[in-house]
């Protein structure tokens, strides 16, 4: 599954620092803009409490969680659509993830350099939502002047990519993101060919101070971001970045310790990567017992043969049927036997649609 989330925002707002802390795989930072120019890309291991709870109840050998990747993109500056500050560079990065993490300060520190000089969320974000637009925008205009000519005639698909072009331009000239607008399911197949990058779902991340972690709401600016987040339909979360880096580091006592001093349950890092993970569109299956017990990603909407497919390809190519269970059945049952005397383990075929939390045994043969 090869599904990436960029992580996107102005210099100096911590975007390295969580990148770090997710993946601890020591990007650099710098106090000053473009400390990062060529993208960092880390694989990420998706929380997931489920796993514990099936290893419990079958034991494997070993148990191996589900990653996807998280890109770390430099900061983008005001004029990048222009290319100021390798902005050229900077959103073609963007356009090669499948969605946006964007980082916000909401955090006040006099040794850490604002990029505008002053700590205004809303702004920030509306300074790179604005070049993210006005790059589509020209993106737009330059596809309109090609399709107007072929949509003259009677090339079908040309007339239906400029209704879809005519209902985004108006959206992007008023300052709106193109997520926001409502396509049906054509139109969404014309748009995702068009690569723009306002189109990509995207989610809202606060960076705020480690005394805000506890309650982020008693943060000044975290409301702020909630409720632009909360008019395009997106989700916004708070992490403290340099404190999730330090707790990124410690062992599993240490991390516990750090929290409990915090008050607060687990690492906000825990919760970014799973609203990340959902905002792709992306579901976990298991498989249990044996060698491993082991989480999957798919990609929700996905059927069994493609789902044993991401097992390996003879699993699809070779599909007779999936043996389901539902994770919260195991869970309620606490043993295979009883789920399948309760009449809850199911035989599915190939149009069965994969849902989040299925515990699987696929049968094939090649």
């Amino acid at each position: 599954m090869s599904l990436t989330a960029g992580i996107v925002g102005l210099p100096n707002v911590g975007k390295s620092t969580l990148f770090n802390a997710i993946t601890k795989a020591g990007a650099e930072m710098a106090n000053y803009p473009f400390a990062t120019i060529d993208p960092n890309v880390g694989m990420v291991e998706v929380p997931d409490s489920r796993l514990d709870r099936i290893q419990a109840l079958i034991p494997a050998k070993k148990v191996v969680p589900t990653t996807f990747e998280f890109t770390d993109i430099a900061g983008i500056v005001k004029g990048a659509s222009k290319g100021e500050g390798l902005g050229n560079k900077f959103l073609e990065n963007i356009r090669q993830v499948d969605a946006i993490v964007h980082v916000v300060r909401a955090f006040d520190d006099d040794n850490i350099t604002h990029v505008s000089g002053k700590i205004d969320p809303i702004d920030d974000i509306e300074t790179i939502n604005l070049e993210l637009g006005l790059s589509d925008l020209e993106a737009v205009n330059k596809r309109l002047a090609k399709v107007e000519r072929a949509a003259k005639g009677s090339d079908k698909e040309a007339k239906a990519e400029l209704a879809v072009l005519t209902k985004i331009k108006p959206v992007l000239e008023d300052g709106g993101a193109v997520r926001t607008i409502d396509f049906d399911e054509d139109e969404t197949k014309i748009v995702k060919g068009l690569f723009l990058l306002t189109s990509k779902p995207v989610l809202y991340v606060a960076n705020i101070a480690e005394d805000d972690m506890a309650d982020p709401e008693s943060s000044k600016y975290f409301k702020s971001i909630q409720d632009y987040a909360a008019k395009e339909g997106a989700e916004a979360i708070a992490v403290a970045a340099e404190a999730e880096e330090e707790i990124a580091e410690l062992d599993d006592d240490e991390k516990q310790d750090f929290l409990e001093a915090e008050g607060v349950e687990e690492p906000g890092l825990n919760r970014l990567i799973r609203a990340s993970y959902h905002l792709l569109g992306l579901q976990t299956f298991f498989t249990a017992g044996g060698k491993e017990t082991r989480a999957w990603t798919f990609k929700t909407g996905t059927k069994a043969p493609q789902a044993a497919g991401i097992i390996h390809s003879d699993f699809e190519r070779g599909f007779i049927r999936a043996e389901v269970m539902a994770f919260d059945d195991l869970d309620k049952y606490e043993s295979e036997a009883a789920v399948k005397e309760a009449g809850k383990l199911r035989v599915e075929g190939k149009d069965y649609v994969m849902e989040d939390g299925d515990i699987v045994e696929f049968r094939f043969n090649v």
